[in-house]
């Protein structure tokens, strides 16, 4: 999958895929992240991008010239591979980001869609650049930042990691926290005992179906207490719902 970054601050961007999951994806040819920066597409000496917003107020605003050239530049060169490349502006006031909206991004890939981050800095930008190239909004969350980039990175391995052969299971994306909408389970590894705490008797039995059960009694009980709003968004089987109420019994809640 091919990512197109808009951003004066290329070098940050770029680390994304010289670690851990995303890096190795990059190394292995599995996504490709080209970063594009509207310094060069400005025509001053002073490579200008920013100035004051009409009608008064602090700080500056990114111009629209040198951002129209640059997204147009960055959709031309992404459509030369893919089918779609749709525009992305990183802004408070767009849709909230979560685990369903990165698997619509993540769909139809085989180089047949590519997505173009639009990351802005100071007070925004010249609101025509809106109108005229983006396609969605996205906010990663309630909270001010210093500009597009981390919310970039933050779409960038969270679409990565969903692609196939990146994570080193076929079933570890599967298993994370939100997919149903339900919290993950809690996970434990050697040793047996840590200062006198066991793991679960029933992850040492062997029986999967029993320690399915249990995973699935955990990640139901977790999300209820800790994130009962994303119930309301699951309608949960008559299983689950027995389910829930062991869990309630057995923590005496």
């Amino acid at each position: 999958m091919r990512f197109d970054v808009i951003t004066l601050l290329p070098e940050l961007v770029e680390s994304v895929t010289q670690v851990g999951v995303t890096g190795r994806a990059a190394t292995r040819g599995l996504i490709e992240l080209h970063c594009w920066n509207p310094r060069d597409f400005t025509e001053d000496v002073h490579r200008t991008v920013d100035d004051r917003p009409y009608g008064g107020g602090p700080g500056m605003v990114m111009k629209a010239e040198s951002l129209l050239k640059t997204i147009r530049a960055a959709r031309k060169a992404s459509l030369a591979v893919n089918k779609t490349a749709k525009v992305i502006y990183l802004s408070p006031q767009g849709k909230q980001l979560d685990q369903s909206a990165v698997r619509k991004m993540s769909a139809g890939t085989d180089a047949e869609q590519g997505l173009i981050l639009l990351c802005g800095r100071y007070e925004g930008i010249d609101e025509r650049i809106i109108e005229l190239e983006v396609d969605e909004e996205w906010s990663i969350g309630d909270y001010v930042l210093s500009g597009g980039e981390l919310g970039a990175m933050v779409i960038i391995d969270a679409i990565t990691r969903l692609l196939p052969d990146v994570l080193g299971h076929k079933d570890s994306a599967e298993q994370d926290s939100f997919t149903d909408n339900l919290l993950d389970c809690e996970h434990f590894t050697r040793p047996e005992v840590v200062e006198d705490l066991q793991i679960p008797a029933v992850l040492k039995s062997g029986d999967h179906k029993a320690i399915a059960k249990w995973r699935r009694k955990q990640a139901i009980g977790r999300t209820y207490q800790r994130r009962p709003d994303l119930l309301l968004k699951n309608s949960l089987s008559s299983d689950d719902k027995t389910l829930l109420e062991e869990y309630l019994n057995e923590q005496d809640l």
